[in-house]
């Protein structure tokens, strides 16, 4: 085993399974999901600690627990379809095509989607959809959604991602700025909509989130 292997199954087993998350399918899917394939290659040795790895223009890619936790939250099915908003290299959309039916994996970022395309073909991933366009619409076109995946924190989530969501369908979000993040679900039910806080989060924000304030005397 390769240090790069060795890494990501302490990664699964030193920090994502103690941090109480044990769905057998999230676990299987990061050990087998090279990180490391999705990072610039001077981050390669620290693709699978638990930090943020900063990507270009200020986007990163969330913490491996924080992620983990969050695809917990999402409760991922094998025949769901899945928005991966903020998709930026494509590490978090290899990761939901393990677990769902298919993926749309939006990014506002052209070469970000460019190197997500690119990266995920090169490692013969054939059930995700990489999509340009602005993170805080979402993709209508292939709505409605079982599951939307928000890859970064947000000082919101807009009405216009919500509705997107199909029946019985989760978005899970870091929403919140700097250290005040909290982990979230957004459930839907016909009309009614349900939220629920399960832990406390920080990520890098997702542009496009930030809350108009009034200007004020």
């Amino acid at each position: 085993m390769g240090d790069l292997a060795r890494a990501r199954a302490n990664m699964v087993a030193g920090q994502i399974f103690t941090d109480a998350v044990h769905s057998t399918g999230i676990l299987d899917a990061m050990s087998e999901v090279m990180r490391e394939r999705f990072v610039p290659a001077a981050q390669a040795a620290t693709a699978y600690a638990d930090v943020e790895i900063p990507l270009e223009g200020e986007r990163a890619l969330l913490m491996p627990v924080a992620f983990a936790k969050l695809l917990q939250m999402a409760q991922v099915g094998r025949n769901d379809l899945v928005l991966d908003v903020g998709c930026a290299t494509g590490y978090s959309a290899a990761v939901l095509a393990r677990l769902a039916g298919s993926v749309v994996a939006l990014e506002s970022d052209p070469d970000l989607g460019a190197t997500a395309g690119e990266t995920l073909s090169a490692l013969g991933v054939d059930n995700v959809a990489v999509v340009q366009g602005p993170l805080e619409a979402g993709y209508k076109a292939e709505a409605p959604y079982d599951v939307i995946f928000l890859n970064g924190s947000v000082e919101a989530v807009p009405d216009a991602l919500v509705a997107q969501l199909a029946p019985g369908g989760r978005l899970v979000a870091i929403v919140g700025t700097g250290q005040l993040g909290r982990a979230t679900v957004i459930t839907r039910q016909d009309a009614t909509m349900g939220t629920r806080q399960v832990f406390e989060a920080m990520a890098t924000p997702l542009p496009g989130f930030a809350v108009n304030k009034s200007f004020v005397f």
